[in-house]
């Protein structure tokens, strides 16, 4: 079956109102799933709207989350009330509503199938408190024929709650597809290198000492420039540490703030756990970079299809969107400007999924072909 996908989105202060604004659009043929993303400031009230849309649209599988702001085809809401929703008609035996992951031996109890089929694909939320979901991810993508997942950490003010079928909190939900639902999928950076691979020689923990047997700060000040040398404390939100990921072919590399400078020392400290031999690049995140690289990430994956998308979700970190591209959605006008008008959601995230890792500063966008 091939799936047919409509959607609809709205902001009001009062959720109801906005509900009711989507449902002209998401009227017709029946459906079998759908997409809920709320703003934070409807997040007291996710069990009203997703009873409401239950009942409306008669569609009895629902997943979601909640974020401090939510995307839609071409448009972006941040810190107003609003909501986006999409449905689309799967076989029943193409997808899997799941929850409850919230150890990683709560992976060995859960049966990842769609009805006598291995899963192949999942779209999942997780809980940013969860301390274990780096290695639910990497769990949950090993389980998974495609090896793949893509999503997001929940981003409220309020409560953290996720939609997978019912409202619930903690650890990762989502849904399972089948190898017949045909999806691409790409991972953006928001950043770009500035100097060449490095590897680190002296390390504690999240402390290094020593790249290319020479002290780390010097080559960080070599990698960044004269001018920002010269004033450290211009660093913060332009320059980052980039850890490259091995064997992977597009070159990806998992962002990670600077998190203090010794000057007299010339050690660097950054926000991971790295170890003697892990490469290290340093990297400039600017509106010029992630346009560049959302720009190929699109050309990419236009490439790669022969049709028109007929649904997709996008999944952006909190300091990208107006923070990064400006406040007229136009990080969501670049995906519209590349594939045109079609139903798309998604949210901003505490941290993005893609593949089997948790991701910072990146978009996520994946298409239902």
């Amino acid at each position: 079956m091939t799936p047919v996908f409509r959607f609809a989105h709205a902001a009001a202060a009062d959720w109801q109102i906005a509900a009711n604004e989507c449902l002209p659009a998401l009227a017709g043929p029946p459906a079998s799933l759908g997409f809920l993303y709320v703003t934070d400031a409807f997040a007291a009230s996710v069990n009203e709207i997703l009873d409401f849309l239950k009942q409306r649209t008669g569609v009895a599988h629902w997943v979601g989350t909640v974020g401090i702001g939510i995307c839609a085809s071409g448009r972006e809401y941040l810190d107003e009330p609003a909501m986006a929703v999409m449905l689309g008609e799967f076989s029943p035996a193409s997808f899997k509503i799941f929850s409850g992951l919230r150890s990683v031996e709560d992976l060995e109890t859960k049966r990842f199938t769609c009805g006598d089929r291995p899963a192949n694909f999942a779209i999942v939320h997780a809980d940013p408190r969860n301390n274990d979901v780096p290695e639910l991810i990497t769990g949950l993508a090993a389980k998974l024929e495609s090896g793949f997942v893509v999503g997001g950490l929940t981003s409220s003010r309020q409560q953290n709650s996720q939609i997978a079928d019912k409202v619930i909190e903690g650890g990762i939900s989502g849904v399972m597809f089948a190898d017949d639902v045909t999806i691409a999928t790409r991972l953006t950076q928001g950043c770009s290198p500035i100097g060449r691979k490095h590897v680190i020689t002296q390390a504690q923990r999240n402390i290094i000492v020593t790249i290319d047997d020479r002290p780390a700060l010097d080559v960080l000040k070599e990698d960044v420039g004269e001018r920002l040398a010269r004033d450290l404390n211009r660093l913060g939100g332009v320059i980052f540490a980039g850890l490259p990921i091995a064997g992977t072919d597009t070159g990806d590399y998992l962002v990670r703030n600077l998190v203090g400078i010794d000057p007299a020392r010339g050690i660097v400290a950054i926000g991971d756990l790295v170890e003697n031999g892990d490469p290290i690049m340093f990297c400039r995140r600017d509106t010029a970079s992630a346009t560049e690289d959302m720009t190929r990430m699109l050309d990419s994956m236009k490439k790669g299809l022969y049709t028109k998308p007929r649904g997709g979700v996008y999944y952006s970190c909190l300091g990208r969107g107006a923070n990064l591209f400006g406040p007229e959605s136009e990080e969501l006008q670049m995906i519209h400007a590349a594939f045109g008008e079609f139903p798309l959601v998604g949210f901003f995230c505490n941290g993005e999924i893609s593949h089997n890792r948790l991701y910072g500063y990146t978009g996520v966008l994946t298409l239902f072909a």
